[in-house]
């Protein structure tokens, strides 16, 4: 990891008065915790994830810097190409909360660019540090740490460099290493684009969908990652279709670096060689985690290895089911409902699904229980238990509810549900399906989606049991 490494401070207390020499509120403070920010917090995710870490940055030779470099190796962070700057202050962030109210942020420490020897030595060590490298993660945040001498550095071995992801404020300086991702946030993206994006997500989604062409341009990296907040992600990657992730925002708390986590995980999710689709899946389960925690978080492989592993309350109850769609659909929100056995869940399904949610708010998955699958495919069907099958369906950001039926049919379900929008894959057309009648008399409209061909679970089977061809 080659970026921008700084120290975070939180000072935690209570606050029941204000001081006497002016309106502002005195904060008790009980806690004071200092943990690595910015790409030093990227470094930590990836170690956290299970990498093997090493952190290549510029940090002053003061207070601050000991406290980053020993913080990082308490995180299992390699630090030996760390370069330490005389004379340069570590740039901190120290945040003051009082109860649940951030009062205020106090940063402090040197930007701009490192001396001549000192941009001369992290340049040297960026070089050291790419031997032999799986992935590269570059975090550019605009602090002056990573200057010309660095680009070429990297520019000099990149052919060399099986991954090369750049999350930076500005990608342009970036482009002529042809990066394979990169993870713009909104506001980068509407720098890219010279104007700004729509405030609405389905708006601002359709407009850098349009814009895919220009993007990839102005990058120069195969595959775009916006990153878009609480509203999730978008993957822009070549030719392939658009696919989006559904963020689940926790209610405001003081979290910072869920960014940090995003980009680690996806970074090593696409390394060990993950299809891209799958890793921004990946990626925003372990940006889900920390968000629901305050302070500078980071997740570990166990617990994204809980989230996206536990059944619990992955199956609804289908009485609760009723309850839930009504009140979705009483804010407003525009209830689209598919049925399937999705078994041995595959990148068919997973693009079939992320369109299904794009045609409203509420994915509701109804999947075929095993005696229902046996019956449809036969005695050696399903190859996975229902309990694992909506597990791993629950596991996707798209799909919003998951509730089992035994009939052959989800006919029940549909008039219990009435959903706006009842979608089906490319191999079906609305004749062909029974529930075609029952949802048109419900006031709804079938969808059938796009055909993604050669990419049926039957083929998927048959691939695994013949080996590779």
């Amino acid at each position: 990891m080659i970026g921008d490494a700084l120290l975070d401070g939180w000072m935690t207390g209570t606050c029941d008065r204000l001081c006497r020499e002016a309106p502002a509120p005195v904060v008790d403070v009980s806690t004071v915790d200092h943990v690595p920010g910015g790409a030093a917090n990227t470094a930590v995710n990836l170690a956290a994830l299970g990498a093997e870490s090493v952190v290549v940055t510029a940090v002053g030779d003061d207070v601050a810097g000991d406290q980053l470099v020993a913080a990082l190796r308490g995180e299992g962070v390699r630090t030996e190409q760390v370069v330490r700057a005389t004379g340069r202050r570590t740039i901190t962030k120290r945040r003051i909360i009082a109860g649940d109210q951030l009062v205020v942020r106090v940063d402090d420490g040197d930007r701009g660019p490192l001396a001549p020897d000192v941009s001369a030595r992290l340049a040297y060590a960026v070089s050291r540090s790419l031997i032999g490298a799986d992935a590269v993660l570059v975090c550019d945040y605009g602090t002056g740490v990573l200057g010309p001498e660095v680009v070429e550095a990297i520019k000099a071995v990149r052919e060399d460099i099986p991954l090369l992801v750049v999350d930076a404020h500005s990608l342009a300086r970036w482009r002529e290493l042809s990066p394979d991702v990169v993870a713009p946030n909104a506001n980068e993206l509407a720098e890219l684009l010279g104007g700004p994006l729509p405030s609405d997500a389905r708006s601002r989604v359709e407009v850098l969908e349009r814009e895919r062409g220009a993007l990839a341009e102005l990058t120069g990296a195969r595959a775009v990652m916006a990153t878009l907040d609480r509203d999730g992600a978008l993957l822009l990657d070549g030719e392939e279709p658009p696919h989006r992730t559904w963020a689940r925002p926790a209610p405001e708390t003081f979290t910072a670096g869920a960014g940090d986590t995003f980009v680690a995980a996806l970074t090593i999710a696409v390394a060990a060689g993950t299809p891209l689709s799958t890793a921004a899946e990946l990626a925003q389960a372990a940006a889900d985690v920390v968000v629901h925690r305050p302070g500078t978080a980071v997740c570990t492989w166990a617990e994204l290895a809980e989230r996206l592993g536990s059944d619990q309350e992955a199956l609804s109850e289908p009485d609760r089911l009723v309850k839930a769609v009504e009140e979705h659909r009483a804010a407003g929100q525009r209830i689209v409902f598919t049925n399937g056995c999705f078994d041995v869940l595959h990148r068919g399904h997973v693009a079939y699904l992320n369109q299904a949610k794009r045609l409203g708010d509420v994915l509701v998955v109804a999947l075929n229980s095993d005696k229902g699958v046996r019956r449809l495919k036969g005695p050696e069907r399903p190859v996975n238990t229902e309990s694992d099958r909506a597990a791993v369906l629950a596991g996707l950001s798209c799909v919003d509810h998951v509730v089992l039926f035994d009939d052959d049919t989800p006919a029940e379900l549909l008039r219990a549900l009435r959903p706006e929008v009842y979608a089906k894959g490319g191999d079906y057309t609305p004749e062909m399906l029974p529930e075609t009648p029952i949802v048109h008399a419900l006031g709804g409209e079938v969808r059938i989606l796009d055909y993604l061909s050669d990419h049926s679970t039957t083929a998927v089977i048959d691939r695994i049991r013949t080996g590779p061809s």
